[in-house]
């Protein structure tokens, strides 16, 4: 897969966490500047995070105008549809679990190619994917999804995995992406609609 491919990637996974921090904030009824604080921490904190670690300075998620551009799309469509948007199932969620996919299988592709390390890719890959909803939640006061016995973090490793799979030349590297996207927002959206979740420390110990 080249790499105009990942970048619109990289761009719909924005988008989505993007809309899923501003229908958080939203919630709670967040000014518009809170809400787009928000939304932008959400779409990029990740990024930011992975791209410090592997020194891709100064990181993208803070210098490219096409991520601004994004999360601007998505406040003013979370605010213009709301009413509509709130309807679904646990909206906040709801888009969290796809940007999930597109942030991992991203994030693995940009950190095995600047430093081609397995170990590194995948954990970073992870971190792309979640720590932009570590940080919405902490800034609205809530447990992290990934402190939870939710399946989060692991449905993301699972996308890392295959991922760095393509990387490597394992798997096709022309769907390897496509296919840990699938895979991960398939079992995220699975366990919130069938309420599967990791074991409970009362129950390993």
């Amino acid at each position: 897969m080249g790499f105009e491919a990942f970048r619109y990637i990289d761009l719909m996974g924005t988008f989505v966490f993007a809309l899923s921090g501003a229908l958080a904030a939203i919630d709670r009824r967040l000014d518009l500047f809170g809400v787009v604080v928000i939304a932008f921490v959400t779409a990029c904190g990740g990024g930011v995070i992975r791209d410090l670690c592997i020194g891709a300075l100064p990181p993208a998620g803070l210098t490219n105008l096409a991520y601004v551009a994004v999360v601007g799309l998505a406040v003013a469509l979370a605010g213009g549809f709301q009413t509509r948007l709130q309807k679904l199932a646990q909206p906040t969620l709801f888009f969290d679990a796809i940007g999930l996919g597109f942030f991992a299988a991203f994030g693995v592709h940009k950190v095995y190619t600047h430093i081609p390390d397995v170990e590194l890719a995948v954990l970073l890959g992870v971190v792309s994917a979640v720590g932009g909803g570590i940080l919405r939640d902490v800034l609205l006061g809530r447990v992290p999804v990934i402190l939870s016995k939710d399946i989060y973090a692991s449905a993301a490793l699972l996308c890392a995995l295959v991922q760095v799979g393509g990387e490597l030349q394992w798997l096709n590297p022309a769907f390897s992406a496509w296919v840990g996207i699938g895979l991960c927002t398939g079992l995220r959206m699975l366990s919130l609609r069938y309420g599967w979740n990791l074991p409970g420390i009362g129950k390993v110990l």
